[in-house]
């Protein structure tokens, strides 16, 4: 795919790091699958991967977690 962003790279399967933040809770997701412009770095999420990411942060914040660090899982 090319990327929307910069309009000059291919956009090629890759694994991202995603730090989310909601008030003072933040959670780092590692190794979160992604397609990622080979130019510009720009990474996009399918819509599986994005309801999977915010589900996981949704959980840690109701474990009362503020600070995270962890490896993405897909099923969760």
């Amino acid at each position: 795919m090319k990327c929307p962003i910069c309009r000059h790279g291919e956009a090629r399967p890759g694994a991202v790091t995603v730090p989310l933040e909601r008030g003072d809770v933040v959670i780092v997701f590692r190794e979160v699958p992604a397609l990622v412009c080979e130019n510009c770095g720009e990474a996009f999420h399918d819509e599986a991967v994005t309801a999977a990411l915010l589900k996981q942060a949704e959980q840690a914040v109701a474990a009362g977690v503020e600070i995270d660090v962890r490896r993405f899982a897909v099923a969760a």
